[in-house]
């Protein structure tokens, strides 16, 4: 059994999350376990023009020209990064919001945080902003944030750190999915509970995992959170789950502009070993907390560095950056699809 921050999340007969998906169509919400969520392939969104942060117009040749600035098929040794307008041209969101997010089910949270009748939170895309409720029956919906809705809860508590970010989405799931190449710079206390040599990703459809075995301590010593190996899974577009032994924590990364973005870190535990041992927790939270402060401050200089005119494109270090190669992949064929 695992517990979000005092609420149950997993049952003792269940082994994933229940996590919320919506179209974004202004009717349809489904809930569905963490592992199968980006394993789906639900029909196409198309319909609500009043969720899209531009008219499908809008994404212009230009834009369309600069996704088509990658080329997938080159080899990972070979390739070159997507060009930095992809993280700093306006028309290029535009085009990535209607074709990546508006176009499939999305995550945009846990069944969990609206377990009662009348129970809501809401979330932001783009310029479009949407709600999540349960009705008296017990039903979920999802709706566009601009209507107007004949329920009347109390907006939970909330139960989770949420921050309004100076950085394009994907530079964040970049940082992500580097194969552990910035933690010995930018996470020096991690990186001293990682043994690096043991670092390994696997890609998958529309997944990535990550995993690095953990240096063990000895009994009786410091602090342990890592448990015996660090777990880092990507599902495309925006979501990642992190698993440190009897700790878990998730991020949902959502677009709000060219340069900005929110992201949502929600905290998990064992509650069959740990729910009454707040010194754990409190320093589990310290840990993750200092290790987020790090990425946003790195995550901060590289969109500085992007937007310079004298940055265009980069190149992978091959040996670690494949899930990074495979995330840019899957952006392409979104971006290039009709």
């Amino acid at each position: 059994m695992a517990t979000l921050l005092g609420s149950t999340v997993l049952s003792p007969k269940s082994s994933s999350l229940s996590l919320l998906l919506t179209s974004h169509d202004g009717r349809n919400c489904k809930s569905s376990s963490l592992c199968c969520a980006s394993s789906s392939s639900p029909p196409p969104w198309r319909a609500a023009s009043a969720l899209s942060s531009s008219p499908p117009a809008a994404a212009s040749n230009g834009a369309l020209e600069l996704a088509r600035d990658f080329d997938p098929m080159v080899p990972l040794e070979e390739a070159w990064t997507p060009p930095s307008s992809w993280y700093t041209d306006p028309g290029f969101l535009s085009l990535e919001i209607d074709r990546v997010f508006f176009r499939g089910w999305q995550a945009v949270g846990y069944v969990e945080q609206i377990k009662n009748p009348h129970d809501f939170f809401t979330g932001r895309l783009g310029s479009s902003q949407f709600v999540v409720c349960r009705d008296s029956n017990g039903d979920l919906h999802a709706f566009h944030n601009g209507w107007t809705y004949g329920l009347d809860g109390l907006l939970l508590k909330a139960t989770r750190i949420t921050g309004i970010q100076n950085f394009n989405m994907n530079v964040f799931c970049d940082n992500y999915l580097d194969g552990g190449y910035h933690v010995p710079y930018a996470h020096p206390g991690l990186a001293s509970g990682l043994r690096f040599n043991s670092y390994s990703t696997e890609c998958f459809e529309k997944v990535s995992i990550q995993s690095c075995e953990s240096t063990p301590v000895e009994k009786g010593g410091d602090f342990d959170r890592l448990g015996s190996k660090a777990l880092y899974a990507f599902i495309y577009p925006n979501f990642m789950i992190n698993r440190y032994g009897p700790w878990m924590d998730t991020n949902l990364v959502l677009p709000l502009g060219a340069s900005k973005c929110q992201v949502i870190f929600d905290y998990f535990l064992d509650s069959a070993t740990l729910k009454d041992d707040q010194i754990f927790i409190e320093k589990s939270l310290e840990e993750s907390e200092r290790v987020q402060v790090e990425d946003i401050a790195l995550c901060e200089g590289v969109q500085k560095g992007l937007e310079s005119p004298a940055y265009c494109s980069g190149r992978y270090a091959p040996t670690v950056e494949k899930a990074m190669h495979h995330f840019h992949c899957l952006l392409h064929e979104d971006l290039t699809s009709i």
